[in-house]
């Protein structure tokens, strides 16, 4: 699953059982702390003996570098100068101002999440198969997580291992579940070439464009956009559900 915005409590679809749950960030509007004690108490009640969870763009407290500068001026220095707010700078995607200065305000907020394995950057190894999580994303309407296309891009999908088996992204590769409804792609090129040419998972599992939802393949890797909210972030869409096969003389944990 994926995107699922603090709408957990109107998905009316079961989550099937499983081993392993995987949640590819945004699964809150804006970080708050609310938000994320309400997630981590819905992700505990869940069957699932692994749940892995990875921040995305929505995360706005998870990222520390939320405030570094979006313009020539110098952000959290320009503001206080100024007396306006970071979020009179970029879109509020109509959450109150209020709201999201509370929310990046938070301290110490991936500590709330104890009903799960949060991965930035971190590789988690079950039973042989070799998972790693990463919330990074090209420029998106400059929220939390949100790199330069490019160098920046490529910087953080060099450090994915080469030989993962499940790579859990934020945003799409391009051409993958990442056509907005504007008709423009969102999805990062750099992401799509460090996945088919040196990492090769067997599954690639994201979120971030809603309108993306559904598995594609190019003959060697499946890519799943896994997002529950639909265009109008109502919870649509059902779980994604893959078999992984483990490696030899492996047995599941």
């Amino acid at each position: 699953m994926s995107d699922t915005h603090s709408m957990i409590q109107y998905i009316k679809f079961n989550i099937p059982n499983g081993d392993v749950f995987i949640h590819a960030g945004d699964f809150t509007k804006c970080g708050s702390l609310q938000e994320v004690i309400d997630f981590n108490n819905w992700i505990g009640n869940l069957p699932h003996k692994y749940k892995i969870v990875i921040a995305g763009n929505h995360e706005l407290s998870f990222d520390p570098t939320f405030t570094h500068p979006f313009s020539n001026h110098q952000s959290r220095n320009w503001h206080m100068i100024t007396k306006t707010s970071i979020f009179d700078s970029i879109p509020t995607l109509g959450i109150p101002k209020d709201v999201l200065n509370e929310a990046i305000k938070t301290n110490n907020i991936k500590d709330k999440l104890t009903n799960c394995i949060y991965l930035e950057d971190k590789e988690i190894i079950i039973s042989g198969i070799k998972i790693y999580g990463t919330p990074w994303q090209p420029e998106f309407c400059k929220w939390a997580f949100n790199i330069p296309r490019g160098e920046p891009c490529l910087s953080k999908w060099d450090m994915i291992p080469d030989n993962t088996d499940i790579l859990v992204t934020h945003t799409p590769p391009i051409g993958h579940g990442d056509l907005c409804c504007s008709g423009v792609r969102a999805g990062c090129v750099e992401l799509l070439n460090t996945v088919q040419n040196r990492v090769k998972p067997k599954y690639h599992v994201f979120g971030h464009i809603h309108e993306g939802y559904g598995v594609s393949s190019d003959g060697k890797i499946i890519f799943i956009n896994a997002s529950t909210c639909d265009l109008n972030y109502l919870p649509s869409n059902p779980p994604v559900v893959f078999d992984v096969t483990l490696p030899v003389d492996i047995e599941k944990i």
